[in-house]
């Protein structure tokens, strides 16, 4: 869901968090993430990694922006765009 749309309180399924369609939805279950509730406490790198092991095949490394953004979400950050957290992945993560 685009991030200006997602209403904290109405967070029930994957595609109510920021930045999840239904693809990427589908690659959260894929890796046994089935609600935003499963992502309190969770470390992005490793969801990202257990999805490359998964697939068989490095994801793209915005993925894993993007399980930064939602799990900093589920842990009390403000809904923002995968985007806004890529500096952060290079600076981190070095990918």
């Amino acid at each position: 869901m685009n991030p200006k749309k997602v209403i904290r309180e109405t967070t029930k399924k994957l595609t109510d968090l920021p930045n999840i369609g239904r693809s990427m939805a589908k690659d959260l279950e894929r890796i046994r993430i089935d609600g935003p509730e499963k992502l309190e406490g969770k470390d992005p790198y490793a969801l990202y990694q257990r999805l490359c092991e998964v697939t068989g095949k490095r994801q793209d490394p915005c993925v894993l922006d993007t399980f930064i953004s939602i799990t900093d979400f589920m842990n009390g950050g403000e809904p923002k765009a995968w985007w806004e957290y890529t500096t952060e992945r290079k600076e981190k993560y070095k990918i």
